[in-house]
């Protein structure tokens, strides 16, 4: 249906048809790939659990964990935050997200606790200019990628014997956490900074009773 839309935009376009018949097309449905997510909070329990945090890098690597997880960010957005990203007297922290979007969220209690360990009692080595939060701790010196991230992640679920998994698998057991616990779409479609409750249904893979008030009534039902 795709391929025939384009030709049909084409012939319009070159002059061959008078009507732009690509918008005579039937609509199909799309079919998002649902990830499954079985994560709770004894899981991340574990994953915290897996950070030697006498050393630099379990500092590093358990701050990472916690904002991935309470704030449900995505590996780039963990990796583009700088320190003058935080505003601890207010509480928030700024997300460059999508489109380069700007976003303000509130700081959890247990991420400001775990940020404030791993700049007070880790040995950050910065480079001169360098104002990335999260950093390297071997050479070379500078900001975390976003691939970095990802590694923390599946580095830390092998160690305590979880599935090696990925930063975005944390990022839906994040969204699925307040469905169970009755909180609404639209509230955790917020907090997850989607901009449809639809995409929010595809993170939170849950049992299907959950995402009923999300189907509108059949016409004409009583």
């Amino acid at each position: 249906m795709s391929a025939l839309a384009s030709f049909l935009r084409f012939l319009h376009a070159v002059g061959v048809t008078a009507q732009p018949l690509a918008a005579a097309l039937p609509k199909l449905a799309g079919h998002r790939r649902t990830v499954p997510c079985e994560l709770d909070e004894s899981d991340f329990a574990r994953l915290l659990g897996g950070c030697d945090c006498s050393r630099d890098v379990g500092l590093r690597d358990c701050a990472i964990l916690t904002v991935l997880w309470r704030l449900g960010l995505r590996r780039a957005e963990v990796a583009g935050l700088r320190v003058d990203d935080i505003d601890w007297r207010r509480g928030e922290i700024t997300i460059r997200g999508k489109g380069n979007r700007h976003e303000l969220l509130p700081i959890p209690i247990d991420v400001g606790d775990a940020i404030v360990r791993y700049l007070h009692d880790g040995h950050r080595r910065v480079p001169p200019g360098c104002r990335a939060l999260f950093v390297q701790v071997r050479a070379p010196e500078g900001a975390m990628s976003p691939d970095g991230v990802g590694d923390v992640v599946a580095r830390v679920s092998r160690r305590v014997g979880l599935p090696a998994m990925s930063a975005d698998r944390l990022r839906h057991g994040t969204a699925t956490q307040p469905v169970r616990n009755g909180a609404s779409w639209p509230e955790i479609a917020q907090v997850m900074r989607h901009r449809t409750v639809a995409v929010t249904a595809s993170y939170a893979t849950v049992d299907p009773a959950l995402t009923s008030e999300l189907a509108r009534p059949w016409p004409g039902a009583l």
